[in-house]
């Protein structure tokens, strides 16, 4: 457990940065500037990542039970991470009106993601790596929010168009990670 707790740590609390130490942040980009303050975080979040990924692996192979989640869990699971997709892909499609609405649906797509997965495993890793990811994004979801409201920012309205490209990638997304990357990735199959 020590390796996933050290790569949640690493993960999630460079992705607290602006969470917590915005002046901090602000004062290394002035510093540093923009090129390398990202190429710092870049390496070290993937770093954080592979940790993660790795002790998460270590976690499953010496599983420690907390709880036997109801079946039922599994389906709801699913359910729950097909708007999850759909918040991932109206955050990148450009010009939503999801995006205009909700500000940050990535973080609400981890939320949803983070939710679903923490409901339908009972492991100590799972709550672990599904609890982290659920406390961090309720935080930075406020954070995030909080700064927008400082700095008066209002997104643009969005079209109805843009909103079904973004519902159609995202289901189209979640199709295929569910029905295969899945099962290949995780080694779960969510539908069989």
């Amino acid at each position: 457990m020590l390796v996933l707790i050290v790569g949640l740590l690493v993960f999630l609390g460079l992705h607290s940065v602006r969470i917590v130490a915005e002046d901090w942040r602000g004062a290394r980009l002035a510093q540093w500037g923009e090129a390398r303050w990202k190429g710092v975080y870049s390496l070290l979040s993937i770093a954080g990542f592979v940790l993660l990924i790795w002790g998460y692996g270590l976690s499953r192979a010496a599983p420690v039970d907390l709880w036997q989640p109801p079946v039922f869990t599994r389906h709801l699971a699913s359910l729950l991470t097909l708007p999850a997709f759909v918040l991932l892909a109206a955050a990148y499609v450009p010009g939503t009106r999801i995006k205009a609405r909700l500000g940050h649906p990535m973080i609400l797509g981890v939320k949803l993601w983070a939710l679903a997965h923490l409901l339908s495993n009972g492991r100590l890793g799972d709550v672990l790596l599904f609890g982290g990811f659920l406390v961090w994004a309720v935080f930075d979801f406020r954070a995030a929010r909080a700064r927008d409201r400082q700095a008066g920012l209002m997104r643009p309205a969005g079209s109805a168009a843009r909103d079904i490209a973004a519902v159609v990638v995202g289901l189209a997304a979640w199709a295929v990670f569910a029905m295969f990357l899945h099962g290949w990735l995780i080694g779960v199959r969510p539908f069989g």
